[in-house]
């Protein structure tokens, strides 16, 4: 421990990244694997965004700046806003650090769920806040009234996962409306909306509005997951003008890479029809897979994500590492207190088959360990 470094920094847990996939084949001398555990589109990247990134390249010494003013503005007219509503930055990871650095003094009280993304705890903390958590409900969802009956005259931020991950569930739009409707004037809300896009319709929240009526709400989104640009990097938020321009001010200059920038911009623009295919063609295979695993027995609810959530009668880690051995990588979800419960990415539709031929392959191993 170096005595100068923050006390708060310590009271923080570094993030674990799972085995990479060269890991995993080096480990179990395997020729192929198959990544289902960390939430990536496996369509992409398209082929017009493709380009637009490798032709970035040889620009790479100078710093990023049309296209970071061009896609702020294509965001904002995507959400029924003008540029100054929308910040950018280096994923949504980034994005919400920053949101945390813009509102938290130490001492401040933030709210979270237990079982939800583990970043929100760990950027609150570093900031010095007192952080409460409140367990989902019974349905894995967000329980907004238990987040209700939690505020405090201390509580500054209340960090909202929707679609949920591990879960993969959706707030009701008309529960979130009356959730921040009585919260009081000193509350923030930051709604984290990284795999918004794979929501059904009758699920999704109208951000804008609650914006548009003075509700002290940040969106928060990222290129990651529907999009396909993980590995560019690239996350938004939309908010009021007063909130983005405290954002910026604290956000580092070109806080967003210009290949992943080059990317965002034609994904959203020429690559759009080619993004929007294989996304419903992900959102069908969600629902595949959903009654694929129904049938196997399992308990598994329904999905607004790009992943699926379930249950078995066994160990998830057990199971979790059975399937490595057959090169295929899942996320057990023991580290969110569900024990028997494993999340899965919607793969390729050969990919899914796959990770079902296996994982049926190894719950009758499992039936006949406990025979």
């Amino acid at each position: 421990m170096i005595n100068e470094v923050r006390k708060a920094v310590y009271n923080c847990v570094p993030y674990a990244a799972g085995k990479s996939m060269e890991d995993v084949m080096d480990e179990y001398g395997l020729a192929h694997v198959i990544k289902m555990g960390s939430n990536e589109n496996p369509y992409a990247p398209y082929h017009l965004s493709a380009k637009r990134m490798i032709d970035e390249v040889i620009k790479i010494n100078n710093y990023p700046e049309k296209n970071f003013i061009r896609l702020k503005h294509i965001l904002a007219e995507k959400h029924g806003f003008s540029h100054e509503h929308v910040g950018l930055g280096h994923g949504a990871g980034g994005v919400l650090d920053t949101l945390a650095k813009t509102f938290i003094n130490p001492g401040d009280e933030v709210i979270t769920s237990v079982e939800t993304y583990g970043l929100y705890k760990e950027i609150s903390k570093g900031m010095g806040a007192e952080v409460k958590f409140i367990p989902l409900d019974k349905q894995f969802t967000i329980d907004l009234a238990a987040i209700s009956a939690a505020v405090s005259e201390k509580t500054k931020l209340i960090w909202v996962c929707n679609p949920n991950n591990p879960t993969g569930t959706t707030i009701k739009p008309q529960d979130f409306y009356s959730f921040i409707n009585a919260l009081p004037d000193h509350v923030w809300v930051v709604l984290d909306e990284a795999y918004i896009e794979f929501a059904k319709e009758e699920n999704l929240i109208d951000v804008q509005k609650l914006i548009e009526s003075g509700k002290k709400i940040i969106k928060v989104g990222t290129f990651s997951k529907y999009y396909g640009l993980a590995g560019g990097r690239i996350g938004f938020c939309i908010s009021h003008p007063a909130v983005i321009s405290a954002y910026d001010t604290i956000s580092e200059p070109f806080n967003a890479n210009r290949i992943g920038l080059a990317g965002a911009v034609s994904v959203l623009t020429e690559d759009l029809e080619n993004c929007t295919f294989y996304g419903n063609k992900i959102i069908d295979s969600r629902e595949k897979l959903i009654k694929e695993l129904r049938h196997l027995g399992c308990v598994c609810g329904e999905s607004d994500a790009n992943f699926v959530f379930f249950s078995t009668d066994y160990l998830a880690n057990d199971i979790a590492n059975d399937l490595l051995k057959e090169g295929v990588i899942v996320r057990p979800c023991a580290g969110w207190g569900y024990k028997n419960h494993i999340r899965v990415t919607v793969g390729t539709e050969e990919q899914n088959d796959i990770f079902i031929n296996i994982f049926s392959t190894t719950l009758d191993k499992m039936k006949g360990l406990t025979l």
